[in-house]
């Protein structure tokens, strides 16, 4: 097994630590990717000729005004650069987003600023120039640790490569995460079991690890609705995420999330500003926004397609289709949704302010009676392990 110590490495450089306030991030999507994965219904798209990076910078820069005028001053706390993928981007592109984020709002020195990264698509200079451009976080795309199932993930890379970029992620990053795809075809127990150990074992502080889902629209859903591709029944699937939760929390990284693992203090700050419902700026073809108005929340989405955001944007100054007003019902309902995914569970008297209401009391009893959700002293409310597996039900009948 591959020894990743490596004393004295940047990864334990301080950041600024989690207030436990939803926060304010900006998010921006490159949506560029070598080649896309059958299972993936993101919003990124294969170039087969060089993309004009510095036009789309231009265009990411313009963008960023335009939000920052709905938006209004704002401190950020996070900023994520996703995709596609984003490690496709030059460091100087890189740079001159970061550095059109910070003319537009306050960004304090030691907040987190992830980056998605293939591990294709790494090579070392490269990510020190996303380091020196202010990256202090990364993403891998890792998704399985043997050849046979990233072959069938539709992955550029194979476990060697995935192996050096997680080396290299450690050595220059101060932070680290990567993905896993589990319940895939034939997967057995026991195999994820050795897998999740092995990826612990590699893992600094943060593990995202995401059940197979097949998605409409992609080359998977055919083949699943054809028959020819089987996945895990309910009663598998919950046995495989009864077994990465146990394992997980034994070796020092519990959930947080329910399919974010992270030892004490490493959970993505970004990710809880989306699952805190706090605001986030969405910037780049796709990318869709929370700002909040006063006691209005706006919700936004930008054009999908590369070059027509492109063209809307150098035209307009923004590509954003979409500007809707969510009621205070909508509100407490999405608060609902996100918030129940946490380990921390919901802030029921933000709730009851934005709903205008309290909990159904019988609703909540029978919920708590069959262990689906729990109290945290009087102020908070959360699923249960029992009641992660039945999420979306225990919120609908939460919101009703």
């Amino acid at each position: 097994m591959d020894n990743f110590d490596t004393p004295g490495s940047p990864r334990d450089a301080a950041l600024l630590p989690d207030t436990g306030d939803p926060g304010f991030g900006v998010y921006v999507h490159w949506p560029f990717c070598a080649a896309k994965c059958p299972y993936c219904d993101f919003n990124s798209h294969v170039r087969h000729q060089p993309v004009d990076q510095a036009r789309f910078t231009a265009a990411f820069l313009k963008e960023t005004a335009a939000v920052r005028a709905m938006s209004g001053p704002k401190t950020v706390t996070s900023i994520f650069l996703g995709g596609g993928t984003p490690s496709l981007m030059h460091p100087e592109t890189v740079a001159a987003i970061l550095d059109g984020i910070a003319r537009h709002w306050h960004v304090p020195d030691g907040i987190e600023i992830t980056m998605e990264a293939n591990p294709s698509s790494v090579e070392a200079e490269r990510f020190r120039g996303y380091r020196a451009a202010g990256v202090n976080r990364v993403s891998l795309g890792v998704q399985a640790l043997n050849d046979r199932d990233l072959k069938f993930l539709g992955r550029l890379h194979d476990v060697a490569d995935a192996l050096k970029a997680i080396r290299l992620a450690r050595e220059i990053f101060p932070r680290m995460s990567f993905d896993l795809i589990y319940a895939r075809p034939d997967q057995t127990v026991a195999e994820w079991e050795s897998e999740l150990r092995q990826a612990i074992s590699y893992a600094v502080d943060h593990l995202s690890l995401y059940q197979l889902t097949i998605e409409e629209g992609t080359p998977f859903y055919g083949l699943h609705k054809s028959g020819k591709l089987i996945v895990p029944d309910g009663e598998q699937s919950a046995v495989l995420y009864e077994a990465t939760q146990e394992i997980t929390e034994c070796e020092g990284m519990p959930a947080y999330e329910v399919s974010n693992h992270a030892r004490p203090g490493a959970e993505s700050r970004h990710n809880l500003t989306y699952w805190r419902y706090g605001d986030y700026a969405g910037i780049g073809p796709g990318a869709h926004g929370r700002l909040t108005r006063g006691r209005e929340k706006i919700a936004t989405a930008t054009e999908r397609k590369p070059e027509a955001w492109l063209e809307m944007v150098e035209r307009d100054g923004h590509g954003i289709l979409d500007e809707e007003r969510l009621g205070f019902e909508e509100q407490s309902d999405e608060l609902l949704l996100m918030g129940l995914r946490l380990r921390e569970g919901v802030d029921l008297a933000r709730w009851q302010e934005l709903s205008g209401r309290e909990l159904d009391p019988k609703r909540e009893e029978f919920l708590l009676e069959h262990k689906f959700v729990e109290r945290i002293g009087n102020s908070r409310l959360r699923c249960t392990p029992s009641g992660m597996l039945i999420l979306d039900s225990v919120v609908a009948d939460l919101a009703c």
